[in-house]
């Protein structure tokens, strides 16, 4: 029996949050949750976004399924007094450097992306996003010198940061294409020279996947030209905290994004935490209108990554992909007059998972991510 610490957080992160509970209890019944404070609402009620008993919770389960956090209000404060805050001490608990985005282009949406449909139809990549290091977790500076106000931010790589990050795509492109792009900036930055180094003496351990260097400018516009022509591309923390939201944003909706922020090896089961990425969209909130897919079908991530059940995860991932092509769906994707709500469109999800065959799934489900 697997055991899943569920923290909805704010906004619309309780809404979709229970859908996809709704979901994963249908796929694995064997799952139990158990709900805690985070974010805003922790504050509200413990003053901390990260109380002791909701970590405490987290450290006794086998994975997390996570809302969304943030607020107004909380400009004034420090850091770590924010809600935002409680994703970043997860993070560091449990020591999660990989951070997995799929960005798919789910068939009948194709018309909704900003590029052309056929540039778009058939796009099915995953963006490797180091999650501890870099620009995000260097020093950092606010002082005057010499009587100007000067900022500064320390971009640090360790080689065993890389080599870890680095060895989880190859091993996730095995599962899928078998191609891996790396992206650096190292024309300029001697953190991404060190990149493509270890990069490169890694991809020697993975023979039978491919390996192509991208500087990360370059990326931004060959993810422009054509998203389909990549597999599983890896990179730094900022420069994938970029490209992945682009990616979602191509798909046409970031309403479909899931997550999973992981510590081990893609192939075997392991702690993680599953989030969509969709965020606190505070003016859905408690309207029931909001769309659930991106939490859906991060619990489909965790059905593979934490519990190492792949046939729970396509059935899920099918489920949400045959249910967005034929509608109806939430009113972000569908005509008001139509749009269901979010858990009438999770009734509908439910409805379709029943078995499918092995080329039921791989017509129809995003690649494995």
């Amino acid at each position: 029996m697997s055991r899943i610490a569920v923290l909805p957080g704010d906004g619309i992160g309780p809404e979709v949050t229970a859908a996809a509970v709704r979901v994963l209890r249908t796929a694995i019944p064997s799952c139990t949750f158990e709900e805690a404070p985070v974010g805003a609402a922790a504050i509200a009620s413990r003053g901390t976004p990260l109380p002791d008993e909701t970590l405490a919770l987290a450290r006794a389960s086998d994975a997390i399924l996570f809302g969304a956090v943030g607020g107004p209000g909380f400009e004034d404060l420090t850091p770590d007094q924010r809600p935002e805050a409680a994703i970043l001490g997860l993070r560091k608990a449990f020591g999660l450097y990989a951070n997995v985005r799929p960005s798919f282009a789910f068939p009948g949406l194709e018309s909704r992306s900003p590029l052309r449909p056929e540039l778009v139809r058939g796009m099915d990549l995953v963006i490797v996003r180091e999650l501890t290091g870099g620009l995000y977790f260097g020093p950092k500076s606010l002082e005057r010198e010499d009587g100007v106000l000067t900022a500064r931010d320390g971009l640090i790589y360790r080689d065993f940061e890389i080599e870890r990050i680095v060895r989880f795509a190859f091993a996730l492109a095995r599962t899928r294409r078998r191609r891996v792009t790396s992206i650096d900036k190292s024309n300029v930055l001697m953190s991404s020279q060190l990149w493509r180094r270890i990069t490169t003496e890694v991809a020697r351990e993975f023979p039978d996947v491919a390996l192509d260097h991208m500087l990360v400018d370059n990326a931004a516009m060959q993810l422009v030209r054509d998203p389909r022509a990549f597999d599983v591309i890896v990179t730094e923390n900022m420069f994938g905290d970029i490209l992945s939201d682009e990616a979602a944003m191509i798909t046409g909706t970031i309403g479909t994004a899931s997550s999973a922020a992981l510590g081990g090896d893609p192939d075997a089961r392991g702690f993680g935490i599953y989030e969509p990425i969709s965020g606190t969209a505070p003016d859905l909130a408690g309207r029931g209108i909001a769309n659930p897919c991106g939490a859906i079908l991060s619990a489909a991530l965790l059905a593979r990554f934490s519990l190492g059940d792949d046939d729970a995860a396509r059935r899920i991932e099918t489920a949400v992909t045959e249910n967005l092509a034929a509608g109806p769906c939430t009113s972000d994707l569908d005509d008001p007059d139509h749009a269901v709500s979010t858990e009438s469109f999770a009734d509908a999800v439910i409805a379709r998972m029943q078995p499918v065959t092995a080329a039921a799934i791989s017509a129809t489900a995003p690649g494995r991510a």
